[in-house]
C-alpha cells in the first residue's frame, strides 16, 4: 500500500482508531517480525545493499539508492539495481530494457534506475540477483525488500522522512509501520534521514542507542530556474506528494493547485485531459515528478502527447556529509568480503 491510498489517520497523532485496530496490529507485527527473525536468508556472490524503510510510502528511497549507486561506481564496483518492480508486471526476474520496455510492464521506479546501472525485477530477489550477478554485477544496490528476508544483506540502510516519521507508530493496519520498529532495528545498520523536521528524532535515538549509524540527507532539486516565480499546477503519483509540492514552494514557484494520485498510478486519457483543462483555464504551467513523466512518456495517444506540456522538476540525493556515502559502500564491500572467507 502506498503513502497516498492509506488513511490519513496514520501520519496524525494516535487517536481511537489506531487503538481499536491494536489487536489487528498486534497479530500483523507478530508475523511480520517472525518471518524477518525465521527466514533463511541466502548468500549471493555480491555485496548486497539495501536501501528500505520501516513504514509504507515512499520516503525517498530511490534517490538515495541512485546517490550510493554513483559512489559504488567511483570505487569501482560493477554496479547492478535489484527491485520488486512494484507497479509493473513483470514476472521475472527480467533485466530492465529501456527500449523496449514500459512501467506498465515493469514499474516506473526500475525505468528511473535503469538510466544508471544494469537493473533487474524480480518478486524472488535471490533469482534477481543470481540474475545481477550473471550480467557482471559485483555490488548490488536492492530498492526496497528490507522486510522481505529472503536475501543476505551486508548492508541494509533504512531511509526516514525527517518531516513525517513513523506517523502514529502503529503497525499495518492501525498505522504505517511494517513491523514492530524494534524488530526491524534490530536489521538495521544505519538510518538516514531525509529532509527537514523533528518527527524522525525518536527513530535516531532508538537507533543510536541501539548502535546503528545515524546519517542525514536531502532531496535538492535540479534546473529550478524556469520554475521560479512560475504559477503551477502541480501534480504527482507518488507516496509522499506533498514532499513534491513543498520542494516546489521553497525553489520559489507559486503552487495555485495541486492534484495528488496514488503512487504508481496510470494516468488515463480523462485524466490529463482534465489536468490540461485547468492548466489552461487558469493559465498555469504544468509540473510533474521525474517517477510520473516517465509513466507519461511511455502512454498512449494523448497521455503522451501531454507529457511535452509538463515540466519536470527532478531531485538527487545529497548527504550532508559528503564522505557518508563513501563509508557506507565501503561498509558493505567489507561486510561482503568478510562473509565470504
Amino acid at each position: 500500500m502506498a503513502a497516498s491510498e492509506a488513511p490519513p489517520f496514520w501520519w496524525k497523532q494516535a487517536d481511537w482508531r489506531p487503538w481499536a485496530l491494536w489487536p489487528l496490529s498486534a497479530v500483523y507485527g507478530l508475523v511480520a517480525s517472525a518471518r524477518m527473525a525465521g527466514a533463511k536468508r541466502q548468500h549471493v556472490s555480491a555485496a548486497v545493499l539495501c536501501v528500505g524503510n520501516l513504514t509504507v510510502g515512499g520516503e525517498g528511497k530511490t534517490p538515495i539508492a541512485i546517490a550510493l549507486a554513483k559512489e559504488a561506481k567511483r570505487q569501482k564496483r560493477r554496479v547492478g539495481f535489484l527491485s520488486r518492480g512494484y507497479g509493473g508486471h513483470s514476472g521475472g526476474p527480467h533485466l530492465v530494457d529501456r527500449k523496449h520496455d514500459t512501467p506498465r510492464h515493469v514499474g516506473d521506479e526500475p525505468m528511473l534506475l535503469a538510466r544508471h546501472a544494469p537493473t533487474v525485477v524480480s518478486p524472488d530477489r535471490v533469482a534477481g540477483a543470481r540474475k545481477l550477478i550473471a550480467e557482471g554485477c559485483d555490488f548490488i544496490i536492492m530498492d526496497d525488500g528490507f522486510q522481505s528476508a529472503r536475501l543476505r544483506m551486508d548492508y541494509a540502510l533504512i531511509v526516514v522522512d525527517a518531516r513525517r516519521g513513523l506517523g502514529n507508530g502503529h503497525v499495518i493496519p492501525g498505522g504505517p509501520l511494517r513491523a514492530p520498529l524494534i524488530d526491524q532495528l534490530r536489521y538495521a545498520n544505519g538510518i538516514v534521514t531525509m529532509g527537514d523536521g523533528q518527527a524522525a528524532m525518536d527513530v535516531v535515538r532508538r537507533a543510536a542507542r541501539a548502535g546503528r549509524s545515524v546519517f542525514s540527507a536531502h532531496l535538492k532539486p535540479k534546473g529550478t530556474r524556469a520554475l521560479k516565480g512560475a504559477r503551477v499546477l502541480a501534480f504527482a503519483g507518488i507516496g509522499n506528494p506533498d514532499k513534491f509540492y513543498d520542494t516546489l514552494r521553497m525553489i520559489g514557484a507559486e503552487v495555485v493547485a495541486t492534484r495528488s494520485f496514488p503512487d504508481h498510478y496510470p494516468y488515463s486519457e480523462d485524466d490529463v485531459a482534465e489536468l490540461s483543462a485547468q492548466a489552461e483555464a487558469e493559465r498555469l504551467q504544468l509540473v510533474t515528478t521525474e517517477k510520473d513523466l516517465v509513466r507519461l512518456h511511455h502512454g498512449h495517444g494523448p497521455v503522451r502527447d501531454f507529457a511535452a506540456t509538463v515540466r519536470l522538476l527532478p531531485v538527487e540525493a545529497v548527504f550532508e556529509s559528503s564522505g557518508m556515502p563513501e563509508r557506507i559502500v565501503a561498509e558493505t564491500v567489507t561486510a561482503w568480503r568478510e562473509r565470504s572467507l
